[in-house]
């Protein structure tokens, strides 16, 4: 198995775009909340690409299963963030119509390596 494999991989890659973009929403934020809001968005965001890269380094197909379905609860979770910011009009409609269009990418391909694994 390659070492670091998860570095070639899109899914990581793309992962990484949106924790950039989640970044300069949360630099928007006012201060008072970026602590509380904007730490759960970069912790769920961030969850998304660690447990990629996690669950690249598992011996065995079952367990990397389980780090891109982890991942992908990540990423529901990081729409939701995204939708209270939008409720609480933090973010446009435009930026989280943007958001969401990048989630679903990354959900895409998340559910295409669960698909390649066929357990």
């Amino acid at each position: 198995m390659k070492q670091f494999r998860f570095l070639d991989w899109k899914v990581y890659k793309d992962s990484q775009k949106l924790f950039s973009s989640l970044l300069q929403i949360v630099k928007k934020l006012p201060r008072e909340y970026r602590y509380e809001l904007g730490s759960q968005l970069l912790r769920s965001g961030s969850s998304i690409i660690l447990n990629v890269a996690e669950g690249s380094g598992k011996q065995s197909e079952k367990e990397l299963n389980r780090f891109i379905e982890t991942a992908l609860g990540s990423s529901y979770e990081t729409l939701a963030n995204i939708d209270i910011l939008k409720s609480n009009n933090f973010i446009t409609e435009e930026g989280f119509l943007a958001i969401q269009e990048t989630i679903a990418d990354v959900c895409s391909q998340l559910g295409g390596f669960k698909k390649k694994l066929d357990l």
